[in-house]
């Protein structure tokens, strides 16, 4: 008899349901690990929104899940045009 995956349930904090809004991301890694500021920038200052880490094997599925999702998106909106860059130099403290 084969046992069958059973769900995961996940608790979601309250505080965490509205999202945070982030317009510009810095990435940086170590052997052990990826690490993702997400930062909201409003010149002449800006604020680090959240920071991920993760392992480089999951930073690999995210990659792949956000680009499946990119492509899904394009199908049924069109082709996302990406804005030239601002070229600002940002110093996470």
């Amino acid at each position: 008899m084969t046992d069958k995956p059973k769900g995961i349930s996940v608790d979601f904090p309250k505080e965490l349901i509205g999202g945070v809004y982030s317009n510009n991301m810095a990435v940086s890694h170590t052997r052990e690990e990826f690490i993702m500021d997400f930062l909201m920038l409003s010149p002449p200052s800006g604020a680090v929104t959240a920071r991920v880490i993760v392992s480089p094997g999951h930073i690999k599925r995210i990659a792949r899940a956000l680009q499946e999702n990119i492509s899904k998106y394009e199908q049924d909106f069109g082709s996302i045009q990406i804005p030239e860059e601002a070229g600002e130099k940002v110093t996470i403290q």
